[in-house]
């Protein structure tokens, strides 16, 4: 079972203001929702409470949460306190693991080595925001897949998803 990573970040890697989404893309939306069904997410408390309360858990997928908050209580979701122990219990439900965000918890599975494959939506355009995607050293990655959207009535940006696999893994 691969361990994967799921995030829309723009040009300067913004992923977040104010405890939400600085754009809304709803065919990115979608993808989110079809790569993660049936799937066990792991995501950090504000992430967490981040998103909107009638998708709280998120529906069809085992949903991990990570705080060092040890009163931190959400129902029909498991809550451990690394994103280590988080991945352990992950693989126990023998499911593809999405790791979800927020930065924190990206730039440490990032730096930790602990993903195989990165599906990245690139949004492109410069946007102010708080939350940030760490940068990807692209020697270590290889763009598999990629697929342009340009900007619609339903878009304000044109984007890009990209797959990318760990390059130690392509000769596997």
């Amino acid at each position: 079972m691969k361990i994967k990573l799921i995030v829309a970040a723009s040009e300067n890697n913004v992923i977040g203001v104010k405890n939400d989404l600085p754009w809304h893309l709803p065919n990115d939306m979608d993808f989110f929702k079809r790569m993660t069904l049936n799937t066990t997410v792991i995501m950090g408390r504000k992430n967490y409470l981040s998103i909107p309360e009638k998708f709280r858990p998120l529906k069809n997928r085992k949903n991990i949460i990570i705080t060092k908050n040890k009163s931190f209580f959400a129902k029909d979701c498991i809550i451990t306190n690394s994103l280590e122990s988080a991945i352990q219990v992950g693989k126990k439900e023998k499911k593809d693991i999405f790791i979800i965000g927020g930065g924190m918890v990206y730039s440490y599975a990032i730096s930790n080595d602990l993903i195989d494959l990165i599906y990245l939506t690139r949004v492109h355009a410069k946007i102010n925001g708080d939350t940030f995607f760490p940068e990807i050293n692209m020697k270590q990655w290889e763009v598999i897949n990629s697929k342009f959207h340009k900007k619609d009535k339903k878009h304000k940006y044109d984007f890009t998803f990209l797959t990318l696999k760990k390059i130690s893994q392509l000769a596997s």
